[in-house]
């Protein structure tokens, strides 16, 4: 198994169980999460990741991720997650390996699926 595969099992990991445990396990004490590319300064230290990291939503998203692309530093993961009767997003992950293979930098790139407008019908003879 690659380095961004196993980086995305355990993310799936603590994701789904909420675990402090487990979000240590996938990044640096020292790690930068960037909820997005443009947010002024990112969430640092693994404590502040932990403190930040979701609660159970309340709710079972379907979803699924792909690696992309990687080598040792970096690995690139595009995904989705659709959750029921909510929203649903659309992901490319930039994960920066530290040498040990847990994240020291994160950035979302995230978008919001458009609503598509239902065709407009033309008149007869148009």
């Amino acid at each position: 198994m690659s380095r961004a595969s196993e980086w995305l099992d355990g993310y799936l990991k603590a994701w789904e169980s909420n675990d402090p445990d487990d979000v240590r396990a996938i990044f640096t004490d020292d790690a930068e999460y960037w909820f997005r590319p443009d947010d002024p300064d990112p969430v640092r230290g693994i404590d502040a990741i932990i403190e930040g990291w979701p609660e159970d939503e309340g709710t079972h998203p379907t979803y699924g991720f792909e690696v992309l692309i990687e080598d040792e530093r970096l690995g690139i993961i595009k995904g989705h997650v659709e959750y029921p009767g909510q929203q649903n997003y659309h992901n490319i992950w930039e994960v920066w390996f530290a040498p040990d293979g847990r994240a020291q930098r994160f950035v979302e790139w995230f978008m919001v699926p458009r609503k598509h407008a239902a065709p407009a019908e033309t008149a007869p003879g148009e």
